[in-house]
């Protein structure tokens, strides 16, 4: 289905919601749960926490639907309520935001990847695992926005018009939020390609 008839569906399920259909909006988290505790999970490591903040961002985004105008697609609006809820979880719990954010288990994901790419040797391998935690370790220490932005855009793939829907702001600034991340990234994992 084009992103314009997912939309439109989007919106006949929502407008639905709003007319009382319980029912539809279980379709909706049918659609979308999986993206959103991929999404929380990249927030909140332990799977039956991020399941937990998964329910307690749709539990918002259903009392919240009445004020949903569809200026946004759903899932657009869902993903910010998603990481709100996450942030705040983490928030709540005392840990510093994203601690453990970002586990690149498929760094073939990232336009960095030709570097990541293991060899049979047992240098090529150390290699590749040492390139792997220094990208990870890089995401953990950005700043929120920076990793934000460069996580909605290398792992869950969203468009740079998605992440600024996503965190309220122009697409500008997402462009340069994720330049400064990938200017980071590289900074880090130069070294280890050029030692290599």
């Amino acid at each position: 289905m084009s992103q314009t008839g997912n939309r439109a569906s989007d919106q006949l399920l929502v407008d639905r919601v709003k007319a009382g259909d319980k029912h539809a909006f279980d379709l909706l988290v049918l659609k979308y749960q999986h993206r959103i505790i991929k999404l929380i999970m990249r927030y909140v490591k332990d799977p039956s926490e991020a399941m937990d903040v998964s329910q307690e961002a749709f539990l918002k985004a259903y009392r919240a639907i009445p004020k949903f105008r569809g200026e946004s697609a759903f899932y657009t609006w869902m993903y910010r309520i998603a990481i709100n809820t996450a942030k705040n979880h983490l928030v709540a719990a005392r840990r510093r935001p994203l601690d453990h954010a970002a586990e690149i288990s498929e760094p073939e994901e990232f336009e960095w990847h030709a570097g990541l790419q293991e060899s049979d040797s047992p240098e090529g391998k150390a290699m590749g695992e040492e390139l792997r935690e220094t990208v990870e370790r890089t995401i953990v220490e950005l700043p929120d926005e920076l990793r934000t932005a460069i996580v909605l855009r290398e792992i869950d793939g969203l468009s740079y018009e998605q992440i600024a829907q996503v965190m309220e702001c122009p697409v500008g600034t997402v462009r340069s939020r994720i330049f400064r991340a990938r200017e980071a990234l590289d900074r880090n994992i130069r070294p280890i390609m050029d030692a290599g």
